[in-house]
């Protein structure tokens, strides 16, 4: 009698672990939120709904501090025409990924963290989609 209560505790605790080790915690999903590019005095704002580009912002771009302001202007000016000429021309380029002109005027000073957000956005689009804006 005593054999078959250790059998039967064994057998119970191997079902337990067996239990608990096919039936993992499932977590929640989280879904991404949009990035917000804006400069609030400028009254100017782009938001990225881009899949990814969050994480990409978070992990792959260099620190907002590394490039300076003028650098990043000078870069944004150059992939913003490209963009807005691709963007133009459905026809022979994506229109998925073209969806939209940019409004970029280089006389404007949108600040560092627009500029940086921006640049970083056309570096992120640019991988995701296997194209190149230079």
């Amino acid at each position: 009698m005593k054999l078959l209560k250790q059998l039967l505790l064994l057998l119970s605790i191997s079902v337990l672990v067996y239990a608990c080790s096919i039936s993992p915690i499932k977590n929640k999903p989280t879904k991404e939120q949009p990035v917000v590019i804006a400069n609030d005095s400028l009254e100017y704002q782009i938001i990225i709904i881009d899949i990814g580009f969050n994480l990409y912002l978070n992990t792959i771009a260099k620190p907002m501090s590394y490039y300076s302001q003028s650098y990043l202007e000078n870069k944004n000016n150059f992939y913003v025409t490209t963009w807005n000429e691709r963007a133009r021309n459905p026809i022979k380029y994506n229109h998925n990924i073209y969806e939209n002109i940019i409004e970029y005027n280089s006389h404007i000073n949108y600040g560092l963290e627009v500029n940086y957000k921006l640049y970083w956005y056309f570096k992120f689009a640019e991988q995701k989609y296997n194209m190149r804006l230079q």
